[in-house]
């Protein structure tokens, strides 16, 4: 049976600067598993995509909480969520297409959740519209 060995959650508002601050607290909470400089590359960037597209895409025109939670596991899994009470998504499968933007006059790549893909073992986006985003990212870090 896998065990949780770890948990943190945190709230902050939908500031871009913030956007840095979740990737310090992602890095801060996965260095306790010794992961390669690669992975960790991997869980800031996902993250740091996660967190852009709460700020720029739930909070279009307003500053709201985002809820990011970590949690470790003795399989040398990391699992985080990336939650918001913003605008939602309509079309998860649509925005989830490499290259759709809902923000192209601001030059908007699209790209965010491909990204989030490609450096995570998994990805889950559930969103509601009107009540908001939640991305599961979840990266298995290699055996010690």
């Amino acid at each position: 049976m896998v065990k949780r060995t770890n948990y943190l959650r945190c709230e902050f508002e939908s500031f871009s600067r913030n956007e840095a601050l979740a990737r310090a607290l992602v890095s801060s909470f996965a260095i306790q598993l010794d992961p390669t400089v690669s992975e960790l590359t991997d869980l800031k960037c996902a993250v740091s995509e996660a967190v852009t597209n709460s700020i720029v895409h739930g909070y279009r025109d307003c500053v709201g909480k985002i809820i990011m939670t970590m949690c470790s596991y003795d399989d040398r899994r990391i699992k985080i969520e990336i939650r918001d009470k913003g605008v939602g998504i309509e079309n998860i499968e649509k925005a989830m297409e490499p290259l759709y933007t809902t923000d192209a006059e601001n030059e908007r790549s699209g790209m965010g959740f491909t990204v989030m893909e490609s450096f995570t073992d998994k990805l889950r986006v559930r969103s509601a519209p009107g009540r908001g985003t939640k991305i599961t990212l979840i990266k298995k870090l290699t055996p010690m």
